[in-house]
């Protein structure tokens, strides 16, 4: 997913994730414009994903 269409949809997709990980906090899925890389690694790591499955979960949302 490209940086423009998640932005777009963050709202949304946080919403989901925090739906299906109870383990995410607000923090955790706080979206700050040039972090994109950073935050999706915090939340891997929180997952015990990696950035590729996460990327997949995010896509399947």
């Amino acid at each position: 997913m490209n940086i423009i269409a998640m932005k777009g949809n963050w709202l949304y997709l946080r919403g989901k994730l925090k739906q299906n990980f109870a383990v995410l906090t607000d923090d955790d899925l706080l979206f700050e414009q040039g972090k994109k890389e950073e935050m999706l690694g915090k939340i891997a790591i929180k997952l015990g994903k990696t950035k590729e499955e996460l990327l997949k979960i995010i896509d399947a949302l």
